[in-house]
């Protein structure tokens, strides 16, 4: 097997290209990634920084064939959101499970898909793929701190062709601040129960950021805790009149003592919600990561944007239990959680260390260039070379809290893509027709190091898309698409194994990728001054869905099926003091999603016999799929520098297996999980103009306790939190 170039060599060639490029730092202002830019450049400006937004202006966002929303940095700083899955639920369509209460491991989900491991969500940094294998095993185990993000896009429809590989549900773009040309920098500081600390600071100037994240604070449960540090350096530099260049270089690291398994249902009875025994599980992963991105001005609305990224990501899982139903520690051990009976971690002479180490590296570049051809318009072309591999050792130790032990598992699992895209808008006068098409291209290969057993595979995908927007007015677009939903299997899914063990053998599965027809329908009003509203109707229609053992209760096997999704989406705020043109301004924000319809169209059958899965036929509703998601907001803002807000965020029932169980079997895994309103606050008072500001929040204030998930037993939400902190800007 060839082996992939060394990350450590690809950081050093990043960091040294860029060092090179610094010598010719200037204020010069290039375009920036804006079709509405002009390409011309223009003395004595600060240099903008080169990002691949996927919304970007208010004016590209009207000209979007598909729904869109921005979470914007007033709103992250103001609600003082302690995650990225509280930021999250401010977006309609998105449902955000939560597990170890501090966000390290988010679940989105978006349009009713399932939210295990945000698998079915595209998720992007500054436009550069931010999962650690992207096509081989897109699973959120590692996710950055919302602390560091600028604002957040979030883009569903036709227009999320553009990017990949996921298009099944949506594309999350985050949005790292922009270095400053001036000196400044700023910090936060913030404490609470539950032995909260966090602590970020930043400081930059001459087109350099330094950015610093210090987190640490107990999670939703007992014998949770984690203390996570991350690091970011950004640089951008002129390279002539015409072109720029944007470094970034990131360092995370995570130790966390939390465990897998949730309780079973008379654990949660017997001892409460934040009831776990296992002390002696642990979380260790870190991450570092480095980009490149080189921007080329082309004359008016024209731009050549090239990023190349490389990462390795490394996380080591040591846990006694990974559900409540192993046996891991014994037969007697299992019946006694299912039984409510206390038990004791340490009398178990096991742990199991789930080592896994991810290196990924790409190049894309991405041409856009405005025309006018049929009226005029814009057309926007990329390619992109991604190349990944899994190095997964498990060993199984014999004692609760050495970790080290036989090796059972030693798997290597590369995935190298090809990706061609391309889309343009013919603007017809108020009416534009946008086509676009995306071809994947994925070559899989899994190595048993055990004993030596290897095989490939690959799928090539066709995926297209139209969509159209009418300008009805300066305040009103419509706007409708339709394209392929594509997600690609996991190397693991497509090559699998005969066993577990180092003597299995390598085999074929026949599975293709997720294949789906989304479309939408929807507008985007400003009816007056301090009013906008989004609303968006959709229709998700799956061909051939995966569905893999993690997403319901039990130990389902990788099965597909036919299955519908259709809703309606509302988004919007109103800001009264800007309508009555007063400092005094109430507002209020809202995020609702209805989902009448999230079903399996047939049932779900296994790949491996053919035989329908336990429980799934037509007609019964997915897992984890509320019909109902709000999150209303009203709040009060003055410009003296005060701002207080008020927060629900109501989850509707939802089932957690394909078999729509209510009652549940005792393990934690089957029942239906109950509707969830909960209400969060937050209080801002700036001392004084340019002063430093102090603030107060409340998580889950009235402390409702109730069930997140059942996916690996019963885990709760997390409860009341209560922080408080000051934060101080300079330049």
């Amino acid at each position: 097997m060839t082996k992939n170039p060394s990350p450590l060599f690809l950081l050093c060639a990043l960091l040294c290209g860029t060092t090179a490029g610094a010598a010719e730092t200037a204020p010069i202002q290039t375009a920036a990634q804006d079709p509405a830019a002009s390409g011309s450049v223009t003395e004595e400006v600060p240099i903008e920084m080169p990002v691949i937004e996927v919304i970007g202006t208010p004016e590209r966002k009207k000209n979007l064939p598909g729904s869109a929303q921005v979470i914007d940095r007033e709103t992250l700083e103001l609600s003082h959101v302690m995650t990225t899955s509280e930021a999250l639920r401010k977006a309609a369509g998105v449902n955000v499970r939560d597990e170890e209460g501090f966000g390290l491991r988010p679940n989105i989900g978006v349009r009713g898909l399932n939210p295990t491991r945000s698998t079915k969500v595209l998720l992007l940094e500054d436009g550069i793929p931010l999962a650690y294998a992207p096509y081989g095993d897109n699973a959120s185990y590692y996710h950055p701190p919302v602390d560091r993000f600028d604002r957040i896009e979030l883009l569903k429809g036709a227009a999320q062709n553009l990017y990949g590989p996921q298009t099944v549900g949506g594309v999350l773009n985050y949005i790292t601040p922009a270095p400053p040309a001036d000196f400044a920098g700023g910090f936060r500081l913030t404490g609470g129960n539950r032995e909260y600390l966090n602590g970020h600071g930043y400081v930059g100037g001459n087109n350099l950021l330094f950015d610093f994240v210090r987190k640490e604070g107990d999670g939703a449960r007992d014998n949770i805790h984690s203390d996570l540090n991350d690091v970011n350096f950004k640089a951008v530099t002129a390279l002539g009149a015409r072109q720029a260049l944007t470094f970034r270089a990131n360092y995370y690291s995570e130790d966390s003592q939390i465990t897998y398994s949730g309780l079973t249902d008379a654990e949660y009875a017997n001892f409460g919600a934040r009831y776990n025994p296992f002390d002696n599980d642990e979380f260790k992963a870190d991450r570092e990561g480095a980009s490149v991105t080189h921007e080329l001005a082309l004359g008016e609305g024209g731009a050549l944007t090239t990023n190349v990224y490389v990462a390795r990501f490394n996380r080591d899982w040591w846990r006694q239990a990974s559900t409540t139903t192993d046996s891991q520690c014994g037969t007697g051990f299992r019946d006694a959680r299912i039984a409510g009976s206390e038990v004791d971690p340490d009398s178990c002479a096991s742990i199991q260390g789930r080592l896994r180490e991810y290196y990924t590296y790409g190049v894309e570049p991405r041409l856009r260039l405005a025309h006018g051809v049929l009226g005029g318009g814009e057309f926007e072309t990329g390619v992109r070379v991604h190349y990944e591999t899994q190095d997964r050792i498990q060993r199984n130790g014999t004692s609760p809290d050495v970790h080290q032990g036989t090796v059972v598992e030693d798997n290597e699992r590369t995935a190298q893509a090809y990706a061609a895209f391309a889309q343009n808008r013919f603007q017809l006068g108020r009416f534009a027709v946008i086509p676009g098409l995306r071809v994947e291209r994925v070559e899989y290969e899994r190595t048993n190091n055990g004993n030596g057993s290897t095989l490939d595979a690959d799928l090539t995908e066709v995926i297209p898309s139209l969509g159209a927007t009418f300008s009805a007015s300066e305040t009103l677009t419509l706007f409708a698409g339709i394209h392929r939903g594509f997600a690609p299997p996991r190397t693991e899914d497509i090559l699998g194994q005969t066993s577990g063990s180092l003597s299995g053998t390598v085999t074929s599965v026949d599975v293709e990728a997720e294949e789906s027809w989304n479309s939408e329908l929807g507008l985007r009003a400003r009816p007056a001054l301090g009013l906008a509203f989004d609303a968006t109707v959709f229709r998700n229609d799956f061909s051939r869905q995966i569905a893999v053992g993690s997403i319901a209760g039990g130990s389902v096997p990788l099965a597909t099926g036919e299955t519908l999704y259709q809703g309606v989406e509302l988004q919007g705020r109103a800001d009264l003091g800007r309508m009555i043109d007063s400092m005094h301004n109430p507002f209020v924000e809202l995020a609702y999603t209805w989902l009448p319809t999230a079903d399996q169209e047939t049932a779900l059958e296994r790949v491996d016999t053919g035989a329908a899965v336990t429980g799934s036929a037509a007609g019964k509703r997915l897992p984890y799929a509320p019909e109902h998601l709000l999150t209303a907001s009203l709040g009060y803002s003055h410009p003296v520098g005060f701002d207080t807000r008020v927060e629900a965020v109501m989850i509707d029932d939802q089932y957690s297996d394909f078999a729509n169980r209510a009652d549940p079997d005792g393990s934690g895994l089957v029942g239906k999980i109950d509707r969830s309103v909960v209400w969060n606050a937050a209080v801002n008072y700036t001392l004084f103009i340019g002063g430093p500001r102090l603030f107060v929040t409340a998580k889950n204030l009235f402390d409702k306790t109730y069930i997140a998930d059942r996916t690996r037993g019963i885990m709760p939400g997390a409860p009341r939190l209560v922080q408080a902190g000051v934060e101080y800007q300079f330049n």
